[in-house]
Parts: C-alpha cells; sequence; structure tokens
C-alpha cells in the first residue's frame, strides 16, 4: 500500500487499529478521494484512509458497546443504560441527525428518557 522503499510499513501497522476502530479504509495514496485523508510519513505519503459514513459510525458504536456489555443494550438496567448514554454523548452520537432516536431505539426507552438521562449528567 506504501511506496516501496519507503519504510512506511511500520507507520501503517501503527494506524491500522485506529482506522479499525472508526470504521475507516486503508487506500493506497493514489486511490485517494477528495474526501479522503492522505497520511504522509517522514515526507512521502504512505497511506490514504477512507472515513466512514457517520451513521454506520453510530451502528458500530452501538455494536461494539453490545458486545462489551454482553447483551442487548434494551435489556440494561436503568443505571447502565446511563453510562451508555454519557459514552455515546462524549463519542458524539447525539451530534448526529436522529442520534437520540437511534439510541433509544436501541436502549429500548423513550426519546425522552435518553434526553432525561442527558439533561441530569448536565445538571450533576
Amino acid at each position: 500500500m506504501s511506496a516501496p522503499g519507503t519504510g512506511a510499513e511500520s507507520f501503517i501497522a501503527a494506524v491500522t487499529p485506529l482506522v479499525d476502530a472508526i470504521g475507516g479504509e486503508l487506500l493506497a495514496p493514489e486511490r485517494a478521494g477528495p474526501d479522503d485523508v492522505v497520511l504522509s510519513w517522514q515526507g512521502t505519503e504512505a497511506v490514504a484512509v477512507r472515513l466512514p459514513d457517520l451513521s454506520a459510525s453510530l451502528e458500530r458504536i452501538l455494536a461494539e458497546l453490545r458486545r462489551r456489555h454482553g447483551m442487548p443494550l434494551a435489556e440494561l438496567d436503568r443505571s447502565t443504560k446511563q453510562q451508555v448514554v454519557r459514552t455515546l454523548e462524549a463519542r458524539g452520537a447525539f451530534a448526529m441527525r436522529h442520534g437520540v432516536e437511534t439510541v433509544a431505539s436501541a436502549l429500548g426507552v423513550s426519546r425522552f428518557t435518553v434526553y432525561n438521562y442527558l439533561n441530569r449528567e448536565q445538571r450533576g
């Protein structure tokens, strides 16, 4: 993926877990489109990163939280759901259009309840 002899292989190996965690895709720099991020290493373009669609990011974060908790989010107790909402807020989930609705559906609660969890956190 990087130019031969550039020594960028270690750099690409180092950024791969981050790109995987955000749901991005690594590309050869020459395949980069206008919305891709080209990363350079020692003055040479080493790899391009194609960022994921934001709505897919929220779904991926919710899936990660389901795996972390070992059960569907709707089956969590109220306190744990509040922690999930705090985590999602820290990761920007509610800045996305329909973020509250998507999270409410995943948690098996109403939008009103999600807003209450958010307001409770801001007050306390």
